[in-house]
């Protein structure tokens, strides 16, 4: 499931883990987050986009800090061609 806002992927429901879209400039921050998994993809690492697992947004005020970061970052992101 993905949440699109503006027409620009914010966040997705993949399986039990949240995917994330957020400011590549903070990603030392945010791999530092509990639940934090790199999104690999054709084995490079993509800066600006992770997998959270349950135990890091469990809680309400952990869920808002990812929720918080894709929608702060989503006004910045170009909209896919259609």
């Amino acid at each position: 499931m993905s949440f699109l806002v503006n027409g620009k992927m914010c966040i997705n429901i993949s399986h039990d883990n949240l995917m994330c879209r957020y400011d590549p400039e903070m990603e030392d921050e945010v791999s530092e987050k509990k639940g934090f998994l790199p999104m690999i993809m054709k084995g490079k690492q993509l800066n600006g986009y992770c997998y959270v697992e349950p135990i890091g947004f469990q809680k309400a005020a952990d869920f808002e800090y990812w929720i918080r970061i894709c929608l702060d970052y989503n006004p910045m992101v170009k909209a896919s061609k259609k």
